[in-house]
């Protein structure tokens, strides 16, 4: 077995966690098709395909989290990239809207050891802005998932059926446990191993959910991804029913991401020099400002403002949430480093659960105009700014800010 060069980890790092963008950007373009032909009993019902998802995640990164801790890295995503594939056969073979949704359940659960566990991976071997940097990387590779899934989700169904996209999950998952087991050595050495039990996995919770800086920003991140829960969710229905973009779906959906992926780079090249709190923050008043335009716009053009004003305020708001994420996770797992696999387990679970509940609910609102959406953007984007206040202010005297 080899140790990978740090290009290649970085790019494994972002495969494994690709797969939770793959899992959904992929079959945005199918959901109508899905929830048609197994008889779902509302419209947006094909909502739950990709919340359910979601459910699973926040699940799964609880448990994994904790048992890589205790058996190491490597063999803990093994067995989840196993689940993920009984997950998608299940989805495969699915005869009924109910079936569908149990497998997606699955395919989350097994997709959290990867998402959760490659993080702790590079919080092995790396912290605060070193961390940060690593993360910004790997996120921009993983960012060009969602520029490119819808567009390969729409090739698939032009060929073939939604179901000829589980397979190609499929086979995306075998080759990322090949490349774990051939090219990656385990991060985790014997004498920093926790063990597996219910004292300790709730001792660990505490310190993690008890501690001011990892808390405030687990919430923040929480109802960021609420709020792009909500989008990945009517997005199809957004430009399709409303803007009449059917066939240039992926292209729009391709384009917003390009904006994240975009700002991850500059947060990557400039996290060091500017500070990892200063980028967030202006990047925050950035995300809620122009959302407070959408929905300005929403009034003024009831409920559909015109398609160029919206793409470009999207992309904006893409932009500045680019250099949020790695950030926020770089920051809450920073004072935790001892307990590195719990503490991205419960900062991800708890994230994934405010994501499902937050962005669920509001994704059911969906009334066939952007007001809905708008005023959850707005609202989510302004507790993530009151939960990172609330961290900084509660902040141990001894640690110094990044």
């Amino acid at each position: 077995m080899q140790q990978s060069r740090p290009g290649e980890f970085i790019t494994l790092v972002a495969m494994l966690t690709a797969m939770v963008a793959m899992s959904i950007d992929t079959m945005l373009p199918a959901l109508g098709a899905m929830a048609k032909e197994l008889g779902a009993a509302h419209d947006n019902d094909r909502h739950l395909i990709i919340l359910v998802f979601f459910g699973g995640l926040g699940v799964g990164t609880l448990v994994f989290g904790a048992i890589s801790d205790s058996i190491g890295r490597k063999p803990t995503i093994q067995w989840g990239l196993a689940l993920y594939l009984v997950g998608c056969a299940i989805c495969f073979f699915a005869t009924s809207f109910p079936m569908l949704i149990v497998g997606r359940v699955v395919q989350g659960l097994g997709a959290a050891s990867p998402r959760v566990v490659s993080l702790a991976m590079v919080r092995d071997g790396a912290k605060g802005a070193d961390m940060a940097r690593i993360m910004s990387y790997v996120m921009s590779v993983f960012m060009l998932v969602p520029i490119l899934a819808p567009a390969i989700g729409t090739l698939v169904l032009n060929f073939g059926t939604w179901r000829h996209i589980f397979l190609g999950f499929m086979v995306m998952a075998i080759l990322a446990s090949f490349w774990l087991h051939f090219r990656q050595e385990e991060t985790l050495a014997v004498a920093d191993r926790r063990p597996f039990s219910a004292p300790a996995l709730w001792e660990s919770a505490k310190q993690v959910a008890s501690h001011p800086v990892a808390l405030g920003y687990t919430i923040a991140v929480g109802f960021l991804f609420a709020s792009f829960n909500i989008y990945l969710a009517t997005s199809e229905q957004i430009f399709k029913e409303i803007y009449d973009q059917g066939d240039y779906f992926a292209l729009w959906f391709g384009g917003m991401a390009i904006g994240i992926a975009a700002s991850m780079i500059f947060n990557g090249k400039f996290v060091k020099v500017i500070g990892m709190r200063r980028i967030s923050n202006w990047a925050m008043v950035a995300f809620v400002a122009t959302w407070s335009l959408v929905l300005l716009a929403c009034f003024i053009w009831a409920g559909k403002p015109p398609l160029p004003l919206l793409g470009v305020l999207l992309f904006i708001s893409f932009f500045s949430s680019g250099m949020t994420f790695g950030n926020f996770n770089a920051m809450a797992m920073e004072p935790l480093g001892h307990i590195a696999g719990m503490a991205a387990a419960v900062s991800g679970a708890a994230s994934s659960i405010m994501a499902i509940t937050f962005g669920g609910l509001a994704a059911r609102q969906y009334n066939g105009t952007l007001f809905p959406i708008a005023i959850a953007f707005v609202v989510y984007g302004l507790l993530s700014i009151a939960a990172i206040f609330w961290a900084e202010r509660n902040r141990p005297q001894s640690k110094t800010p990044v």
